[in-house]
Parts: C-alpha cells; structure tokens; sequence
C-alpha cells in the first residue's frame, strides 16, 4: 500500500478490505493530500478523534482510495494551552468535499482546519450544531458529560447572499411534505431559474459516534445497521469488516456469499423505489404504482427469507446470523427472473415515454470533469462517466468471483441516472441467481476473539447509493473506544447544488432524487 511519489511507513491491517495506516506529521498530512489530489485520487471520508486521556493530543484520520486500497493516514495534533484552538492543516482547498466534514469535526471535538493564507480563509460556519449544545461545548469529546441538558434556541445561519435585479430567495424546509428527513434549501433565483442552491443538513444528528462508545466490539454492530434504513446491509457489513480485521477473523465462505445477496437485494429494492418516484416526479404516476408494487414484493420476500424487510441485524461480526434453505434459494432465484422480466417491460416503457425523458434528458445534469473535481461517488458518480465501483476496484470476496460489471453512462443527467439504476438492477439480479447457485455449504459464523486494545479496524462496501466506510478503535474490555460511520451522501450532497444551477425550481424534486441522498447518513 502507498500514495505514489510519498514514502510513508504504511502498515497493512489485516482483514478482507485492503487498508493500510500511517502515522504522518504536518508535512507529511499535506503531502498526502497534495499527490493524491495530483493523481486524480479522491478523498473518502474525514475524522477526528480525543486522545487527551492518553498523550494529551487530539488526531485527525484522512481515508484516501488509491489504486492499491484505502490508505488512511493519522495525524496527531500536539496539546495546546486550553486558550487556543487544536488546528491541522485544511484540505478543503485541494477536496471541496472536505469543507463540511471539517465543519462538523470542530462542532463535534472542537479542533480546527487552519486557514491556508489570510485571504483564504476556512468556512467556519457551524455545520452539525443548530443549538443543541451551546459554542464551546463539544460532545464528542471524552470528557463531555453527556447527562448535562442545554436549553436549543434557534441560531441564524448566514446563507451566502445572492444580489442582482430581479433576484430573490426561496427557502424550503427543513420541513417537508411528505416522510422524508428535514433538511432546509436555500434557493436564489431569477424568475424560476437557480442561480444558486445552498444545503443546511445536520437536523436528524443523533450522535451515533459517541454512542458507539456505549458498545462493545461486538454488539455494536446493531447501531452500526441503524446509521441509514435504507442502507442497513451496507453498513453492517462495513461494521463486520472493520470488527473481523480488529479481531484478526475471517468469515466463513457461505457468510460472506449470503452477505453479498444481501447486498444485492437492498440495491435492488432501493432503485426500485427511486426509479418510481421519479417517474412520479416526472408526472407518470402509473411507473409510481408499478415499481412500488415491484418493491413492496421484493421487500415481504426478504421479510420471509432473512426475518426482516430490510435485512437488520443479519450481518453480524463473525458472520451471519441468517440462512438460506435450497428451497428458499431456488424461490429467489426464480423471484429474480420475474422480476427482470418486468424490468424489461418497464425500462421499454420510460425509454418511450416522451413526457418523461423530455423532463429527465438535461435536468440536473453533473459533467464529468465536475464529478471528478467534486468527488462524486456511487451510481451518481458513474452517471457522471466515473467507472468506479468498489466490487470492481477492489472486489472483496464472493466479489472476486463474479465478474460484476460496473453501469458507466457519460451524460451525468437525470436520464443517465435512470439507465445506470436500470442497469445495476438487471446486474444485481444476475449476479443474485449466481449467488444462490453457487452459495457454498459450511457454517455461518465464526467464533469472535477479545480484541487488543488500540487496534484500528476499517470496513469499506459499495452500497447502493455509494461507498460506505466504517472506522473502529477499540479501547478497554472490548469497548469501542471510537467508531466513525461516513455515508456516501456527504460526497453527493455539495454536488447536488451545482447539479441543480441553471435549472428550474419546478424540476429541483426530480433532481432531487435522481440522486436521493441521505439525511440519516449524513446526520448520523
């Protein structure tokens, strides 16, 4: 494992995930960043960490993907007088990505990205805290006390202010219609045209990082499963990852099979779903009816399989902790052509339908050079012409086995949203008859080991909406010491203001979920 061009003393963690971590200095932090941006790398998540308790020194993790892996590099951050703020050097000029997550990781611990010259400066507007603590608190710290209560008044948030004749404001949210997550849309306009989007997120936070300190290694993952409904397998096997190399255990064959069909069936379900509701957004309400009629059977069909809808608490570290009958495997399999042959009248049927492509042909569209530069990820990010997907770059067994084919279009618009999920649904229904017809025989779980403390642990899985990564230490007694859960929606979330620039506030919903992004993810 290396970043090309800098000699770092990387040490490879065991596991199915190809990780490798080094410690680095300031230098050697920008360095890092300097060669991966260079090389058309990308940046996958962002955290901090205490360690106050131990050397007095706070870290901060940077998760690069390279072409040989993750390569997380640590840098620790030397105590402070307790008058000055605890900085590290700012990546955000390099990965635009990484403003929010700097955000959030000083509302959280209270350190700090520094800014790179005096006439660039940091954004340091809050992110995650909307009055639920006070400035100056920080919960994740080990020191917070987490009985305290603070009263939540209602603080401004200076949206960037768009000025010209004829311009003016529309704010939408946080409160929507309908069951979907708050979260507040700030849209300068001309007449009906968007000169500019601004997001306010961080409404559902629910501190799952701090709880995880609550956990120990192994029962952790049942929070890990909640971090977002729609993606609990994702996230669960992303928790198992990172618990099995901190462990140093290995699955059994036939769990990791089963795992990956139940990856599949939750990327099926998922853009079932979403390419309903975007024919609904589009005003054709019977492909609505039709693709929720699809997953609503698809969904009772995993209820009567694995024991629940969406699949939680099967993937367990170790393992699994549900199997699969040679009956229940041939009635999935059948499940699958149905399924496809539906899709292909389906398919037919939006490929036609003028009305429909009329709306979803140019709308929100996210040119490659854009994705590239911004760090697009999952379906969106193909849509864009970015062939990357995890099973491919980096095919984690029963992956390796399958020969998955990545969905690539260049067009990065709706419609080029809508192929790509037509396409992974008919390659996640062949790749589930392959998976049953070959699901090895064995056990479903392998006995758990006490873990050492200190050990670091990390799970990366390209679930359906992108790459999912989970980030464990454990301390004393098997306890998390620090668990960081990052969704793919906190690359996709900054895209989706310049995807909807130049398009009309009337066409923002359908935009809106081509991508459907997560509020839960992000706010975990």
């Amino acid at each position: 494992m290396r970043i090309p061009g800098l000699s770092l003393g990387f040490r490879l963690l065991p596991g199915a995930v190809p990780v490798a971590v080094a410690r680095v200095d300031s230098a050697e932090w920008n360095e890092a960043a300097r060669l991966v941006h260079e090389t058309g790398r990308k940046l996958v998540a962002l955290w901090g960490t205490d360690n106050r308790d131990r050397d007095g020194t706070f870290g901060m993790f940077a998760a690069y993907a390279v072409d040989s892996g993750l390569a997380v590099v640590e840098l620790s951050i030397p105590p402070t007088p307790e008058s000055e703020i605890p900085c590290y050097p700012d990546l955000s000029g390099m990965f635009p990505v990484a403003n929010r997550m700097q955000r959030a990781v000083y509302d959280l611990l209270g350190i700090q990205a520094s800014d790179a010259s005096p006439s660039d400066p940091v954004d340091r507007r809050p992110w995650l805290r909307h009055g639920a603590w006070p400035e100056g608190v920080f919960p994740l710290r080990r020191d917070f006390d987490r009985t305290q209560h603070f009263d939540n008044p209602q603080q401004a948030y200076p949206f960037v202010r768009v000025a010209g004749d004829g311009v003016h404001e529309i704010p939408v949210g946080p409160i929507h219609a309908g069951i979907i997550e708050p979260g507040h849309f700030r849209f300068s306009i001309v007449g009906e045209k968007v000169l500019r989007l601004e997001e306010r997120l961080g409404y559902t936070h629910k501190g799952v990082d701090k709880r995880f300190e609550s956990f120990t290694l192994a029962n952790g993952a049942k929070l890990a499963g909640r971090v977002s409904g729609d993606s609990t397998v994702a996230y669960a096997w992303a928790y198992a990852q990172a618990a099995e190399s901190i462990m140093a255990v290995t699955a059994p064959a036939r769990a990791t099979w089963l795992r990956a069909l139940m990856l599949e069936r939750e990327r099926v379900a998922n853009h079932l779903g979403d390419l309903g509701a975007l024919g609904n957004d589009a005003a054709l309400a019977f492909g609505l009816s039709q693709f929720m009629r699809l997953k609503e059977d698809w969904l009772r069909w995993a209820g009567r399989v694995f024991g629940h809808r969406f699949m939680m608490d099967c993937i367990v570290p170790g393992g699994v902790s549900r199997d699969l009958s040679a009956e229940e495997a041939e009635r999935l399999a059948r499940l699958s052509y149905d399924l496809e042959k539906e899709l292909q009248e389906l398919r037919h049927i939006y490929y036609e339908h003028a009305g429909l492509q009329d709306r979803f042909i140019t709308a929100g569209r996210v040119t490659p050079q854009l994705a590239m530069r911004l760090g697009l990820t999952g379906f969106a990010a193909r849509a864009s012409g970015q062939a990357r997907d995890l099973r491919v770059a980096h095919p984690v067994a029963p992956y390796d086995e399958l020969g998955v084919k990545a969905a690539v279009r260049p067009n990065g618009d709706a419609a080029a949203r809508v192929t790509v999920r037509f396409d992974e649904l008919f390659e996640s229904l062949r790749l589930i008859r392959q998976i049953v017809h070959k699901l090895p025989a064995g056990e479903l779980r392998t006995d758990v080991t006490v873990p050492p403390v200190g050990a670091l642990g990390f799970g990366w899985v390209e679930g359906w909406r992108g790459e999912v990564l989970v980030a464990l230490e454990v301390g004393e007694g098997g306890m998390i010491r620090r668990g960081h859960a990052h969704d793919p929606s906190w690359q996709n979330w900054p895209i989706l203001e310049h995807a909807a620039m130049d398009n009309i506030v009337p066409d923002f919903p359908l935009i809106n979920k081509s991508f459907n992004l997560s509020y839960s993810g992000h706010d975990s």
